[in-house]
């Protein structure tokens, strides 16, 4: 997959070199030509610009990039101003780093599609959670192994746990699965809310809206997810 991700901080670098090692290609961008240089050879694609000049960014392949990280964290005016721009250009997928409330109801306002809270969440996590499709979160236990929340593939919906073979024919183990709904607080807002069933029952039949929680070596982890992806995209053309 193609990423662009805009701001060389902490956050923003630890993504890009965790994405470019997992073997994608990732233009990573800074006004900081000092960051630019150091991470060059760590990262697929390096360049010194400034997101938010509307003709510097018109420049770059918008069309054929899959997702559009804004990881600025310390000017909130530059992070808003490269969001809205990027959000006016049209990518594929938006998500930008919110640094407060306030600053967070600006970017819903705006219309990105994710928001991320590096205070709260690993730049490990969100690594994962972007080159892996269908993940809705990780945690990694080592460099080798992972836990992981995934969307139950169509395909699967329906079937049991025992019928699925995931073990045999992937190696990997379904610790447990999580319903996820919402419910109406008590001030009427909408919150999504997690029941656990506990440790999986194998005879279990999968739902829709089933969410997987699934233990394994993160490359039997990412040959499942991609081989579920390439199913759902076959059977999307299919139909066109």
């Amino acid at each position: 997959m193609k990423y662009i991700i805009v701001g060389l901080g902490n956050f923003g670098s630890s993504i890009a070199q965790k994405l470019t090692s997992l073997g994608n290609e990732v233009i990573a961008i800074d006004s900081d030509m000092e960051k630019v240089d150091y991470f060059k050879e760590k990262i697929t694609h390096t360049i010194r610009m400034d997101a938010t000049d509307e003709l510097a960014v018109s420049d770059l392949p918008l069309d054929e990039t899959d997702i559009v990280l804004i990881t600025i964290g310390e000017e909130q005016g530059s992070n808003l101003m490269a969001t809205a721009l990027f959000k006016n250009f049209g990518v594929k997928r938006l998500i930008s780093r919110a640094i407060n409330p306030l600053h967070k109801k600006v970017l819903e306002a705006i219309g990105v599609d994710e928001i991320v809270h590096p205070e709260a969440e690993t730049a490990e996590r969100w690594s994962n959670k972007l080159h892996l499709k269908n993940v809705i979160d990780s945690f990694e236990l080592n460099q080798d192994f992972s836990i992981i929340e995934a969307q139950v593939p169509k395909e699967y919906v329906g079937k049991t746990i025992k019928e699925l073979k995931v073990r045999e024919e992937h190696n990997l183990l379904i610790l447990t699965i999580v319903q996820r709904k919402e419910k109406t607080t008590e001030i009427g807002e909408k919150e999504e809310v997690d029941k656990i069933e506990g440790i999986a029952d194998p005879n279990v039949k999968l739902k829709e809206e089933d969410i997987l929680v699934i233990f394994g070596k993160n490359s039997d982890i990412d040959a499942f997810i991609d081989t579920n992806s390439s199913e759902d995209s076959q059977k999307q053309d299919s139909k066109s």
